[in-house]
């Protein structure tokens, strides 16, 4: 095993087990910074595969723009995670678990059954020039919905954070003599 195999295997696990924290974390904070490891994570792996580029961007969009994205939705709802019991937890969990499972199984059987064959891949050379004319040319559509679909995200959000506020603001707010 060469010293390239070791470092792939290695940022493989660490981005499975941070995406696996990130999962299952309580506090939403937390969870969103153990995704920014797993983002960090997979761009060293697109890097190590040969994709500066690749890696690049998934370090500016998905750790930057979008995993601030996050804590902002994040903070600006303050929801709190009630604790429950196992039994809610394991209800919550048996379905995912289930297809996990079964996902598992098959990708094993895939693995397994193609072990035999190998196709050599023709690698995709681009400058980043040329990838962007291509994305802006032929795929701004989809850019397009995909930038509003944030941004109706991030107004929803708003909007949610701004009414709980103003409940929270008429509660505690003194009652005069006129109102009882």
């Amino acid at each position: 095993m060469t010293l390239y195999s070791i470092i792939f295997y290695l940022l493989g696990i660490i981005t499975l087990t941070a995406t696996g924290m990130a999962v299952t974390r309580r506090n939403l904070v937390h969870a969103a910074l153990w995704l920014v490891v797993s983002f960090f994570g997979t761009s060293l792996l697109f890097y190590l595969l040969g994709a500066p580029f690749l890696a690049a961007l998934e370090v500016i969009i998905f750790a930057g723009a979008i995993m601030i994205l996050f804590l902002f939705i994040i903070m600006t709802l303050r929801k709190e995670a009630a604790p429950r019991s196992f039994r809610e937890v394991w209800r919550q969990w048996r379905l995912p678990s289930l297809l996990g499972l079964i996902s598992l199984v098959l990708i094993g059987f895939f693995i397994l059954s193609a072990a035999g064959s190998y196709h050599r891949l023709m690698p995709a050379m681009a400058a980043p020039v040329d990838f962007g004319r291509f994305l802006v040319t032929e795929y701004w559509l989809p850019v397009e919905i995909v930038s509003f679909l944030l941004f109706v995200a991030l107004v929803g959000v708003l909007y949610l954070g701004r009414a709980t506020d103003d409940l929270e603001a008429e509660k505690s707010a003194p009652r005069t003599g006129e109102e009882l």
